[in-house]
């Protein structure tokens, strides 16, 4: 899912926040390995605004995911810097309409394939699509699955994928258990 993936691109490791979008290079890099999904030329290179814009984005839309999970805690990794709630949807509903996006065919040796082809200024079709994305997934079904992952130390949301699951991955339900098992051994 493309909104999860956007929302991820900041994770935590062991020394501290890893933030996948640090500058235009990194999300060059990140978005030329969506560049379908996302519609963009494979070739796609993001300029400094671009970047400004898609980092502001992905505040706005983790505060999004914010108020999906409530009543449960936002990630921890930015719930201080959140916009607020009203700022963000403004925010994120405004990009989805700044660039708009007509479908064009291509044909080709595989056949026809379908493309959508910015109408409008092309700097800001990357954060018109990552919004359209995220508006996509929020008024989806997917959203009453939305979680916070309360593994020690992640700051990522995952989408629960069984009764079960309570953790975003493998290694977070590790995590989790050997700090609880700590914390219960060390009180003894």
């Amino acid at each position: 899912m493309l909104a999860l993936d956007f929302v991820s691109t900041i994770r935590a490791t062991r020394s501290g926040l890893l933030d996948a979008l640090s500058d235009p290079d990194a999300l060059t890099a990140w978005a030329r390995s969506r560049a379908g999904e996302l519609g963009l030329d494979p070739g796609f290179t993001a300029t400094s605004e671009q970047w400004r814009q898609v980092v502001e984005l992905r505040l706005a839309v983790r505060a999004l995911f914010a108020r999906a999970v409530a009543p449960r805690p936002p990630s921890a990794a930015d719930a201080a810097r959140l916009p607020a709630f009203d700022q963000a949807l403004a925010q994120v509903n405004a990009a989805a309409l700044a660039v708009p996006a007509a479908p064009q065919l291509a044909w080709d040796e595989d056949g026809p394939a379908l493309s959508l082809v910015p109408v409008g200024p092309p700097a800001a079709f990357l954060a018109a699509r990552l919004a359209q994305a995220a508006l996509r997934f929020l008024a989806g079904p997917e959203v009453a699955e939305l979680r916070t992952c309360p593994a020690p130390r992640c700051v990522l949301y995952f989408v629960k994928e069984h009764p079960r699951q309570e953790w975003c991955s493998t290694a977070c339900g590790n995590r989790a258990r050997a700090a609880r098992h700590y914390r219960a051994h060390k009180a003894e």
